[in-house]
């Protein structure tokens, strides 16, 4: 009899949750509707919304248009991380913002050719988007306990591969819906997309492991970090303190670059909280033992370790400054390469999801499992090294060839194949790893939180692009980069080649100090 119940229970812990299928069908429709919407915009605005500048202040304005977009979707995460850990809990945080999604999608189709609601459209999608971003890879973490997590692996590399199924019917359709029925079809095809999604979201209520949100907690993060700064110790001063308010001095710096009209207002604001953010958390660990005196020593040592993971955090934000450049300046150098007349720049985006269907699979059955019989086993932070190093190599073959296009050599877009490829490889080495490895660094109360702060990073990748691209609009920049011989968009490519390669040297020496933590619910 006893054999009888251990080999049940022991049969039950090998299957998936029941409600996991409802999490990642959500997942995959959510994801068709955003990157259906998102891979045609560059073409859609330099095409259609943008026709009345210039050709050459059009593309730099789509460029900017998508990078402020993207910027505003990862920057959200931090409120949708806050509401669902501090008051909802995750699934009527993921469901409400689900609706404001639906309304952004819906006003995309409905103002394709007003610039006003087109944008109000992209600011509603951003905040649905952005709200709901952290906490479904969370909210389904949180299906898993003790006993299950060892089929955590397996869920968030089938949560990625549905993220890119999604992905890969969008772009390999939308680009031509956009070309064929135009943009009201092209752009309500995401939006009814997503009101599946959350229909799909709702059925599957009653089978959903629900984590309550986190009561008032006197020893939360931010309580910490700030008796941390301001504590005195007698005899001692307090150089975290002065480093954070110098931080908010450069924050002003940053605002005072907009004032200047040196940068726009997205860039400006982000900037400074960045630069607010990152100096407060450096003085804070200057002088966090001083926060043991009003908080346990177990919230102190949780903050230190947030603080560590944030570290590596923004060690990843050059990686997404390359990778979601694929879809705005790896598009616009398409533009400029032979193809058959039905291909559209656009299309090559179907490339990235349809090689991570393949390759993440791949990694598991063949690569990781060659590596670990030869000794080396390929940790979570060590494939993020690699990945992000990887990413820098892509951009190499990029800048290569766009030598060539500078010099007037027509050649073909299959071409654009093989950045892809590496491209591609280093992005399931970093960002399928980086939710699992997110997950299971976060404290139990601060989930939703930190896996906004991984999705802030996407954000803050964009902000380096916008602000590269502010850099290379001065005059001064663009006559030292034409003393090199290289043109403006080569030099951007070696520059944000050179940019992924110092960050995987940086992040690869951190993370061989890291001390990896288990923070699975019991």
């Amino acid at each position: 009899m006893t054999t009888v119940v251990a080999a049940e229970v022991s049969t039950s812990l090998e299957r998936m949750p029941p409600q996991i299928p409802f999490i990642i069908a959500n997942e995959g429709c959510e994801r068709f509707s955003f990157y259906g919407m998102r891979n045609i915009l560059t073409a859609f605005l330099t095409g259609t919304l943008l026709t009345h500048l210039p050709m050459v202040e059009r593309k730099i304005a789509a460029t900017e248009v998508f990078h402020t977009f993207v910027i505003g979707v990862y920057f959200f995460p931090l409120l949708g991380g806050w509401l669902s850990d501090r008051f909802f809990g995750k699934y009527r945080t993921i469901l409400w913002f689900s609706l404001v999604y639906c309304a952004g999608q819906g006003c995309l189709a409905a103002f394709s050719y007003n610039r006003t609601g087109f944008y109000f459209g992209l600011g509603l999608i951003a905040f649905g988007s952005g709200g709901i971003k952290p906490l479904v890879a969370s909210f389904m973490g949180d299906q898993l306990d003790s006993r299950t997590k060892h089929l955590a692996k397996l869920m968030f590399d089938a949560f990625y591969w549905i993220i890119n199924f999604g992905s890969l019917l969008a772009t390999a359709t939308m680009a031509t819906f956009l070309d064929v029925f135009g943009p009201r079809i092209a752009f309500g095809i995401p939006g009814v997309l997503m009101l599946i999604s959350t229909i799909v979201l709702y059925l599957g209520r009653r089978r959903y492991v629900m984590v309550p949100p986190a009561p008032p907690n006197p020893n939360s993060f931010l309580r910490v970090v700030r008796t941390a700064l301001v504590t005195r110790v007698p005899g001692r001063g307090r150089p975290g303190l002065a480093l954070a308010g110098l931080g908010a001095v450069l924050a002003c710096g940053a605002i005072a670059l907009l004032v200047l009209d040196m940068l726009d207002l997205v860039p400006a604001v982000c900037l400074a909280l960045v630069v607010l953010a990152g100096f407060g958390g450096a003085g804070a660990t200057l002088q966090l033992d001083r926060a043991r005196v009003r908080h346990p020593d177990e919230a102190v040592d949780g903050v230190r370790a947030v603080l560590r993971v944030l570290i590596l955090f923004a060690l990843i934000t050059p990686f997404w400054s390359l990778f979601d450049q694929k879809a705005s300046t790896w598009v616009l150098q398409a533009d400029g390469m032979s193809k058959p007349p039905w291909f559209k720049p656009s299309h090559m985006l179907a490339l990235n999801p349809a090689l991570v269907m393949i390759l993440i699979p791949f990694n598991n059955l063949v690569v990781f499992p060659w590596m670990r019989r030869r000794g080396w086993e390929p940790t979570a932070l060590r494939r993020m090294t690699t990945g992000i190093a990887l990413t820098g190599l892509s951009w190499v073959i990029v800048a290569i060839m766009q030598l060539r296009l500078d010099a007037g050599t027509q050649f073909s877009i299959v071409w654009q194949v093989a950045p892809y490829v590496v491209l591609t490889l280093g992005e399931v080495l970093v960002s399928a790893t980086g939710l699992e490895f997110a997950y299971s660094q976060a404290p139990p109360a601060m989930k939703g939180t930190l896996m906004s702060f991984f999705n802030l990073t996407v954000a803050i990748g964009s902000l380096w692009v916008l602000l590269a691209n502010a850099s290379i609009k001065r005059p001064a920049v663009t006559d030292w980069i034409a003393q090199t011989g290289l043109t403006t968009t080569a030099f951007y490519m070696f520059f944000f080649a050179v940019f992924a390669f110092a960050a995987a040297l940086a992040f690869g020496l951190y993370a061989r100090h890291y001390r990896e933590v288990d923070h699975y619910r019991v």
